[in-house]
C-alpha cells in the first residue's frame, strides 16, 4: 500500500461514517420503498456499519446483510453488530452481490459502478416488489463555482437531478421518490473527520499532511458552497 492510502486510512479508520447520512434518510427510503417489519435488507458498501441501526428500525422482525470489501469496515461493523442475529456482516465487492431481498440499500457508493450499471447488476438480487435506495453526487445548479468543481473533479460523470432520473430509466426503472442529503447528514460525518484531523496534526509527515490538507479543503468547500451540490438520494423500483 503507498504511503497516501496508508495516510488515508490512518484519517479514515475508526470513524463512525464513511460519507453524509443520518437515520431520517434510512426511515424516509424505508417508507417511500413500504419496507415491511420482516423486509431482508442489503446494506452495500456499508462501510462501518453507520446504518444498520436505522435499518434495522425500519424492519424490526428482518434481517440485515452489510457488506463492504475493506477489511478495517467489515471488522469494525461486526465489532458492532456481532451479537446481534438480524445482521450478517461480509467481506464482499458491492459489484456482486449475491443472494434476495426486499431492499438493497447504498449510501454514497454507487458511482464507483455508475448508476445504470449498479442497478442492472443488482437486479437479479431484487424480491418481487423489491426497491432499491442509494444517494448519489447531484449538481444543485448549472453553475457551480470552480471550488465546488475541483471538490468533485474526480467524478467526471456527476450530473443534476434529471441526469440521474435519466440513468435509473436507462437501466429499466422507476423512480419512487427523492430528496437531498441534509446538512445535518454531512456534519454527522464531517464533525467527526474534523476532530480526526485535528488529533493527527502535530507530527503529520508528508503524505499525512497532504490528506489531512484534502479533507479539510472538502469539509470547508461544503460547507461555504453547500447550495451548489451534495447528495441526491434516490428510491427506485423495476418497471
Amino acid at each position: 500500500m503507498s504511503a497516501y492510502f496508508e495516510a488515508f486510512f490512518a484519517l479514515h479508520r475508526d470513524l463512525p461514517r464513511e460519507g453524509p447520512g443520518e437515520a431520517a434518510d434510512v426511515a424516509w427510503a424505508a417508507s417511500v420503498a413500504g419496507t415491511s417489519a420482516t423486509a431482508q435488507i442489503a446494506d452495500v458498501a456499508c462501510g462501518p456499519g453507520a446504518d444498520i441501526a436505522a435499518l434495522l428500525a425500519a424492519a424490526p422482525q428482518g434481517h440485515v446483510t452489510a457488506l463492504d470489501k475493506t477489511a478495517h469496515f467489515v471488522d469494525q461493523a461486526r465489532a458492532g453488530w456481532a451479537p446481534d442475529p438480524r445482521v450478517t456482516v461480509l467481506k464482499a465487492d458491492m459489484a456482486s452481490i449475491a443472494n434476495s431481498y426486499d431492499l438493497i440499500w447504498c449510501a454514497g457508493a454507487v458511482y464507483f459502478l455508475g448508476v445504470t450499471e449498479a442497478l442492472s447488476a443488482w437486479r437479479k438480487s431484487l424480491r418481487p416488489g423489491g426497491s432499491i435506495a442509494f444517494s448519489e453526487p447531484c449538481w444543485f445548479t448549472d453553475a457551480p463555482s470552480d471550488r465546488m468543481r475541483a471538490m468533485w473533479a474526480d467524478y467526471p460523470a456527476m450530473t443534476d437531478a434529471a441526469g440521474i432520473d435519466a440513468r435509473v430509466e436507462a437501466a429499466g426503472y422507476r423512480t419512487l421518490g427523492t430528496r437531498r442529503v441534509s446538512d445535518a447528514a454531512w456534519e454527522a460525518y464531517y464533525g467527526p473527520l474534523d476532530a480526526r484531523i485535528a488529533a493527527l496534526r502535530p507530527g503529520a509527515d508528508a503524505a499525512l499532511t497532504q490528506v489531512l490538507d484534502e479533507a479539510e479543503e472538502e469539509a470547508a468547500c461544503w460547507r461555504a458552497h453547500r447550495r451548489e451540490a451534495g447528495y441526491l438520494l434516490s428510491v427506485v423500483a423495476p418497471r
